[in-house]
């Protein structure tokens, strides 16, 4: 079995993983964003009736890896917080 200072280095690199999912979570988001302002920009001025759904599901979508980015800094404090009643 794993000692208390194993559990928490343990517990640092998760975190320190999850870190790094946090940015790519930036890269994501900010991608998607992108891809919305460019399709509004290209449909403007057409006569599309779905195109508002379409800028519609840009943002749901951004919106999604906001939830996601929140989920994993929870998943992270919580973590921290196993780790500082070790």
């Amino acid at each position: 079995m794993a000692n208390i200072d194993e559990i928490r280095a343990g517990i640092g690199q998760a975190n320190q993983r999850a870190t790094e999912s946090l940015g790519a979570l930036r890269h994501v988001r900010q991608s998607v964003e992108e891809a919305g302002a460019v399709f509004s920009q290209n449909i403007f001025g057409t006569a599309q009736n779905d195109a508002d759904e379409a800028r519609a599901a840009f943002a749901a979508a951004a919106e999604k890896v906001d939830e996601i980015e929140q989920s994993v800094r929870i998943a992270m404090a919580s973590a921290d917080d196993v780790g500082s009643r070790l």
